[in-house]
């Protein structure tokens, strides 16, 4: 090295710090060696990448018999042994614990096993995890920007300064008695992040019963529409849309008749039905406010595609967009997986459009109340079958103000309680539109979602923030490891 190393240290490569065994180094098997079809119910571990990059030796659920075990030697893993990512999320490490599961690594970890008399556990964790070393082991793949791991070979041959082994002890302590006091400071900002977690459900919370705009109610009370007046004009605007699905009906049909009755005959506009009437355990709410069932609401409400309507060979790498689960957060839309089908299939899927002003909701209870209003770039899609597509139309419903209430911790509670049995419980159409919904005047909604919009402005910037110190964080611990491994604490830590 062309630096002057602090006294003791010495200059040596990777493989100077490996067990003498010739398998203290070594990648998962590859190929036919390790295949699903050997795993069996209970035996010995199949240890997998999921492993280092939770840090958790206790996950997984893949086992081979011992006959496998036996004939896949070099691949097996002892207490105090080191399994590094090498698929996904590269280069992150765990070493396994005292007592831990007998097994084998699988094709997506690597093995290290270290000489105790050369360096120490907790020093060559911290020094594998620290910027100055990943950076060796991680190498761009072909010029562009896609991380994978060096070979064994190369790892083996990497430069690195080592101290002596009391010296280790005193730099690690140091290293854990500063990253106590980072650490403390990472606690505070999670628990904040947690606390406007809980504020934004306060938040709608508020919204929903009518707190969040009890002084402005009442400084608009000889305003505001009383609500039997919304009830009727609720009930106008749902006759209206279906005259108008109607006229539509009639217009498909005569243009099938013309055709010689050519293709799938138009199928009439089913007649508008009321919900079950309310029960009586509903909460009180405030003057001018009243429940109504989803379904009773100025609204459609429908699904995707189920079966083989839609699947994935469907998928195409232009074209119309799917509205995937993946897409719906928690009043968040995420660009980020984007599906599409053809025109072709798109025309098959037509009943099943959705567009910007929609509300996505997600049918799996165990998800939580994910629901989104699709964004103004949404001008065509289909949603999947596991979205409902909840579309208010006229003016006496806001798709922000209902989203809102669908947001809510109260109504998953509401729908969860629908919803028996399944490993992943679902809830269907009827459910959805028997919930029960709290209205009131225009005005006030549109009061609502311009309090809620302004709090979670606040949220986010206040959220941003808290990501902004933990990057902060983050940065400081890697500047106390470069110090730590380029000799700069050792007086420090004499």
């Amino acid at each position: 090295m062309t630096n002057k190393l602090p006294e003791g240290w010495v200059d040596c490569i990777f493989e100077d710090l490996l067990a003498t065994n010739k398998y203290s180094m070594k990648r998962g098997p590859f190929g036919s060696a390790l295949k699903k079809s050997f795993f069996v119910p209970k035996g010995y571990k199949v240890y997998e990448q999921k492993h280092a990059i939770q840090d958790d030796a206790t996950l997984g659920q893949y086992f081979i018999s011992q006959e496998k075990y036996k004939e896949l030697e070099a691949f097996r893993i002892e207490s105090g042994d080191f399994l590094v990512s090498c698929s996904g999320t590269i280069g992150r490490i765990t070493q396994l614990p005292q007592n831990c599961e007998p097994g084998i690594i699988n094709q997506a970890l690597l093995k290290i096993q270290i000489n105790p008399e050369v360096i120490g556990s907790k020093y060559f964790l911290y020094f594998f995890r620290s910027d100055l070393f990943q950076k060796k082991v991680l190498k761009e793949t072909r010029g562009v920007a896609i991380k994978n791991i060096a070979s064994v070979k190369d790892i083996k041959k990497l430069n690195l300064a080592l101290p002596p082994l009391d010296q280790q002890k005193r730099i690690v302590a140091k290293i854990e008695e500063l990253f106590s006091h980072i650490d403390a400071g990472i606690e505070a900002l999670n628990k904040a992040k947690k606390l406007l977690k809980q504020y934004r459900q306060s938040v709608l919370k508020a919204a929903v019963t009518g707190e969040l705009t009890k002084e402005w109610r009442e400084q608009n009370k000889d305003k505001l529409e009383p609500a039997s007046h919304l009830l009727e004009r609720i009930l106008q605007e749902r006759q209206a849309e279906y005259s108008r699905k109607v006229s539509e009906w009639e217009v498909q049909l005569k243009k099938w008749k013309d055709s010689g009755e050519n293709g799938k005959k138009p199928s009439k506009p089913q007649k508008l039905k009321s919900m079950p009437e309310l029960t009586d355990d509903l909460e009180s709410l405030p003057n001018g406010w009243g429940w109504l069932r989803l379904g009773d609401l100025a609204v459609d409400v429908f699904d995707g595609p189920f079966g083989s309507n839609l699947k994935s060979s469907d998928y195409v790498v232009d074209g119309v967009r799917v509205i995937r689960l993946e897409n719906i957060g928690s009043l968040e839309f995420k660009d980020e997986k984007i599906t599409y089908v053809t025109e072709e299939k798109y025309e098959t899927l037509k009943k099943h459009t959705v567009s910007s002003g929609d509300i996505i909701f997600s049918s799996f209870v165990a998800d939580g109340t994910r629901v989104v209003v699709l964004p103004e770039n949404i001008d065509r899609a289909i949603n999947k079958a596991d979205c409902f597509c909840v579309r208010a139309f006229g003016d006496s419903i806001d798709a922000n103000y209902l989203a809102n209430y669908l947001s809510t911790t109260s109504t998953y509670k509401r729908l969860e309680n629908k919803v028996h049995g399944a490993t992943r419980p679902r809830i269907n159409t009827t459910q959805l539109k028997e919930l029960e919904i709290p209205i009131f005047s225009a005005a006030e909604q549109f009061e609502v979602v311009t309090l809620v919009s302004e709090k979670f402005d606040s949220i986010e910037r206040l959220e941003n923030e808290i990501d902004v110190q933990m990057v902060k964080a983050d940065k400081n611990k890697q500047s106390i490891l470069a110090s730590a491994f380029s000799g700069k604490l050792s007086n420090e830590a004499q």
